[in-house]
């Protein structure tokens, strides 16, 4: 089985293909006001399993969904590769870049996505967390899930009319399998990747909206490779497409 995915570009180009996954409650839709700036780059847009085209299909866990991804990229002849994560997106791609890997990987590029959490204390208390989510993603009108989902400190620097025109925009989604996903890709089951991600032979890049204290100090912390967009919080491709752009375009750069 293949993820849900969209290609752009051309099969002969000499540059490696930009593989984007989106957040969760996403879509592959997410990326496009960056991917203006890429359109002379082959590139594949996946749904992640639950969302947008692959909603129907589930994963138990993070193993299992570096198969698909690498199934996909099997199914679409793609040799080169660059990696492009937000948030979910991010710790999918971290997970495959140190564990799954195809051959041909040229560098991966997280936005705001969590490395892994350090010891099992921790992991009860994010299961503790996401458990009350995926409730309220069964449970409750979708909508209203994502009001409340909208209104975590993470996303503080939305006004009310940003979160009003994202929970209008996630809602064609399904709470059941956004729960399963969220059930699946929890952090507290995704093992800490931190000491492999700095064994990587490949470029990494970190990039955090200059508003999200949160994962800013955690890539300080954890002396990640990191790169602050201004004007952003958490999605920071969503709120500063043009500068997000420029920066990945500088980091695009980097040899191989």
């Amino acid at each position: 089985m293949i993820l849900h995915a969209r290609w752009q570009g051309h099969r002969r180009s000499s540059k490696p293909t930009l593989v984007w996954l989106h957040g969760f409650l996403g879509t592959m839709h997410d990326w496009q006001p960056v991917q203006q700036a890429f359109i002379d780059w082959p590139m594949l847009s996946l749904d992640l399993p639950g969302h947008g085209g692959s909603c129907a299909q589930r994963v138990s866990g993070f193993d299992e969904l570096s198969e698909r991804i690498g199934t996909t990229l099997r199914h679409y002849q793609i040799q080169h590769y660059w990696l492009i994560g937000y948030s979910l997106g991010g710790r999918v791609a971290m997970h495959y870049a140190c564990r799954a890997a195809l051959p041909g990987l040229c560098g991966l590029v997280v936005e705001a996505g969590h490395p892994g959490l350090a010891n099992d204390e921790q992991r009860q208390a994010r299961y503790a967390h996401d458990s009350l989510w995926m409730r309220r993603f069964r449970q409750l009108p979708l909508p209203d899930a994502l009001q409340a989902w909208y209104r975590q400190p993470l996303f503080n620097e939305l006004t009310g009319q940003q979160r009003n025109d994202l929970v209008n925009h996630r809602s064609a989604g399904e709470g059941p399998a956004l729960a399963a996903m969220l059930h699946a890709t929890s952090l507290s089951r995704q093992p800490n990747l931190l000491p492999e991600l700095q064994r990587l032979t490949v470029p990494f890049s970190y990039l955090c909206g200059e508003w999200d204290n949160k994962f800013i100090q955690l890539a300080m912390q954890a002396r990640l490779p990191l790169h602050i967009i201004p004007a952003a919080g958490h999605n920071a491709h969503r709120a500063s497409p043009a500068a997000f752009s420029d920066r990945l375009t500088q980091l695009l750069r980097q040899p191989v």
